[in-house]
């Protein structure tokens, strides 16, 4: 009889069919539980005098002898996956679980003119796929974490012994069946002897054979047709670290183009870390990954990795259960935007016609008690509020940090309620007509140090000097005037001091403060002598200057001895 074709699945094998492997144990099947590419999965048990139980230990996959697939995978589990084999490294490696599974024989079978070959091994549970699909598609970040340090130990174990895998995906991840917490990497049927003899194989592309394996996950080397490396099976991992975090990957909805595929997966690649670290989501970075796969990137095709770096990497997972319930979040939050990294020197987020928030204006010293009013005001204004709503003086820059000493103790000042610039036309309604006076025009830059001392002579402000106290050298005011002048504030500002700041009056003239004093040039009179003054608790009224008293002063004695002189002459 002809050999049925490969690509068919073989005709099952009878309950209770007896089989015998290369070293004469014999082997009972049960029922069938499940179907590889091109073979079958049954049930098997060591005990040929009894059916085979429901909850049995081991398993035999059957597939027609002329089907490749089974013997590359027989092929890696008489090398590797022998119980004393797997027994010995994790005693080297101080390993609790090393998630192979064994190997517990093979052989060959005929059954009506056909032949069969057959492998013994664990028993597994279900498949991470389901997994990922009840979760919709994506697994919690510290279980990644664990599986991916997990499976760098199965990685470097197989790798020791000559092979690589070159199909790592969830649907090859199997649930032990006795713990569903022990996660296996099964299915060998891709897997490749790398390095036989010692001898590595030689990187050759090979269009020919390009996109070999899972189209997903598949390795850029395996996408140029280039025999598959350690460095292959690490980058594919990477791959699905990243897709169980996001739930889905950038290439995902091109998966029928491999070419588009590869492209977008060396675009990922060129970008690290920013390309994998731009995908993260709610409650799942992707930092852990980025270094992985950056660390995958710098190895040579024939370079041996470093596992023990790889799982440092990893280590933020942790040790303990898996926990495979669902992750906050719905699935596909990622951005599969990689194509289109953010443009340099703007940062992500900021709504297009947004400005930066402007500076806060430096701080003075005696400005504590208006400090937070402005910073409030700020908040609530919508629009530039105009010069002549501008409480207090013109703010300058400190010319020392004076003040930063000293802000503690005035912090405890009771501060003003903050108002905002459009109460300020309902604030003093029966003071309108003397708000609309009392406001000033800008002031001149000659007048903002200090008042003038004559019409005629105005101070050179390029050729003085700025005091510690805020003035110029040649505009020191006298003593007498510094006693006179006093603070003169906007109304505004005067009701705030009136009503929280002074709970009893105070005299004005005990209150200098040369730095929020207002000198406004069309206060003063016509007269060279006077001026008027209006201090902070409201008062106004016209002073004389000390030029006035003097001159006065002088016609008095002048009058008098002029009357003196005049009525000596009239009695003589």
């Amino acid at each position: 009889m002809a050999p049925p074709k490969k690509s068919k699945l073989p005709k099952p094998l009878p309950d209770g069919f007896i089989l015998t492997d290369t070293e004469k144990k014999k082997w009972r099947l049960g029922k069938i539980i499940g179907q590889g590419g091109f073979g079958l999965i049954y049930l098997a048990s060591q005990n040929v005098e009894r059916p085979v139980a429901g909850d049995t230990e081991f398993v035999i996959k059957v597939e027609y002898h002329e089907n490749g697939p089974l013997f590359s995978e027989l092929k890696f589990y008489q090398r590797a996956a022998k119980l004393e084999s797997i027994q010995k490294w994790m005693r080297s490696r101080k390993l609790d679980f090393l998630g192979i599974p064994t190997y517990w024989g093979s052989g060959l079978a005929e059954y009506k003119d056909l032949r069969y070959r057959f492998m013994a091994m664990d028993r597994l549970g279900s498949d991470l796929q389901k997994v990922c699909d009840r979760n919709g598609g994506r697994i919690k970040k510290a279980t990644v974490l664990q599986l991916g340090h997990g499976l760098v130990d199965v990685l470097e174990y197989i790798h020791q012994n000559e092979y690589v895998h070159a199909d790592i995906k969830s649907a090859n991840l199997m649930l032990g069946f006795r713990d569903p917490e022990q996660v296996y990497l099964a299915d060998y049927g891709l897997s490749y002897r790398y390095c036989p003899d010692g001898v590595h194989k030689e990187y050759k592309e090979n269009p020919k054979k390009g996109h070999n394996g899972t189209i997903e996950y598949t390795s850029l080397d395996a996408h140029k047709g280039v025999a598959p490396s350690r460095r292959s099976d690490l980058q594919i991992l990477g791959f699905c670290l990243l897709h169980w975090l996001c739930g889905s990957l950038p290439w995902d909805k091109f998966l029928n183009n491999p070419n588009q595929v590869q492209e977008s997966k060396t675009r990922l690649m060129d970008d690290l870390p920013d390309s994998v670290q731009q995908l993260s989501v709610k409650g799942a970075g992707t930092d852990e990954v980025a270094r992985f796969l950056l660390y995958v990137k710098s190895l040579g095709h024939q370079q041996e990795p470093d596992y023990q770096h790889l799982k440092h990497l990893l280590v933020s997972g942790g040790k303990g259960k898996l926990d495979f319930s669902p992750p906050q979040g719905s699935a596909g939050e990622c951005s599969t935007k990689v194509s289109d990294p953010p443009a340099k020197g703007k940062k992500p987020g900021r709504p297009r016609g947004t400005s930066k928030a402007k500076p806060a204006p430096p701080k003075m010293e005696d400005d504590d008690d208006y400090d937070s009013e402005e910073e409030e005001e700020r908040e609530m204004k919508t629009k530039p509020v105009d010069s002549r709503y501008i409480r207090g003086p013109p703010i300058t820059k400190p010319q020392s940090q004076k003040g930063s000493s000293e802000k503690t103790s005035r912090s405890a000042r009771a501060k003003p309620e903050p108002v905002s610039y459009v109460e300020f036309d309902s604030i003093d309604e029966d003071d309108d007509d003397e708000d609309e006076e009392a406001r000033p025009k800008p002031i001149p830059a000659c007048y903002r140090r200090g008042p003038p001392t004559g019409p005629r002579n105005q101070p050179n402000r390029t050729n003085s000097k700025r005091s510690s106290e805020g003035f110029t050298d040649d505009l020191t005011p006298p003593s007498s005037l510094r006693q006179e002048v006093k603070q003169q504030l906007h109304p505004q500002r005067r009701k705030h001091l009136s009503e929280n700041s002074q709970p009893a009056h105070v005299d004005c003239w005990e209150r200098w403060d040369e730095r929020h004093v207002v000198y406004r040039p069309q206060q003063w009179s016509h007269s060279e002598h006077s001026y008027q003054h209006t201090c902070s608790c409201g008062r106004s009224e016209v002073k004389a200057a000390p030029t006035q008293r003097s001159t006065l002063l002088y016609w008095f004695v002048f009058v008098g001895v002029f009357l003196f002189l005049g009525a000596a002459t009239a009695f003589i």
